[in-house]
């Protein structure tokens, strides 16, 4: 059988027994190369962007070794997308739906990301898991209210093999693409299916008889609120899963 490739969970170099890192027993370390890990210890401390513009330094040694031709800035473009998924750098950011300023001011703008989308992109894909167990994904149109970055509103059919879905098994995605900006953002939760009074009557919008000719009313027409619990996102070609608070 074929041996698995392995790669360092810190540089991501292809990992052989001759540059297996070591731990402070001094026994072979089957995560980590000994450029980065020897005696149990990380051998420079430094932060996942400073290690990719030092193994930016070798894209010489890489392209021989593969016989190919990258330039450093798209070796660079290559291990932002790499590197967050290596065990030491795959870290899951927290961040709270409130108005105030995140402790980290790097979290920022994975909030603005989120609520830019969903004010702006006419279309948003929600997902719901039918009844044997496969994903479903159906475009919709963008959500009418939210409640910061957490809570969505969407209109729909109650009537409809999405709506039974959600009766069934509530777990739920929703995600919102920028393809001219390359961005996207995937959020993971849960989807209600609201049929009151009040709820209806809080997202509907003039023109809405086009599809539900009773109005605000009609049995046909019902509100789905999704509420997020974590999700992921890819801007300037850079993958980051997050928590929500």
């Amino acid at each position: 059988m074929e041996k698995t490739m392995k790669f360092c969970q810190s540089c991501g170099m292809p990992l052989t027994d001759e540059v297996l890192g070591t731990n402070a027993d001094g026994s072979k370390n089957e995560e980590y190369c000994m450029y980065c890990y020897k005696d149990g210890k990380f051998t420079q401390d430094c932060t996942m962007d400073e290690m990719i513009e030092h193994c930016a330094q070798f894209v010489g040694v890489f392209n021989e070794g593969l016989g190919i031709q990258l330039t450093k800035e798209e070796a660079i473009g290559q291990m932002k997308m790499f590197f967050p998924h290596l065990k030491r750098w795959r870290k899951t950011l927290t961040i709270a739906d409130n108005d105030e300023m995140p402790e980290n001011p790097a979290l920022a703008p994975v909030k603005s990301l989120i609520a830019h989308m969903a004010d702006t992109l006419p279309i948003a894909y929600i997902s719901s898991v039918d009844d044997e167990g496969f994903p479903c994904t159906k475009a919709m149109l963008a959500p009418r209210v939210r409640e910061g970055i957490k809570v969505f509103y969407f209109t729909t059919n109650t009537f409809s093999l999405r709506v039974a879905h959600y009766k069934t098994n509530p777990k739920a995605s929703i995600y919102f693409c920028d393809a001219e900006g390359f961005k996207a953002m995937m959020l993971r939760g849960t989807m209600e299916v609201l049929t009151d009074a009040k709820s209806k009557e809080m997202i509907w919008r003039d023109g809405d008889t086009e599809y539900y000719p009773g109005g605000v009313t009609d049995p046909n027409y019902c509100v789905l609120k999704f509420t997020a619990t974590d999700g992921r996102f890819y801007s300037d070609y850079y993958p980051r899963s997050f928590v929500l608070e």
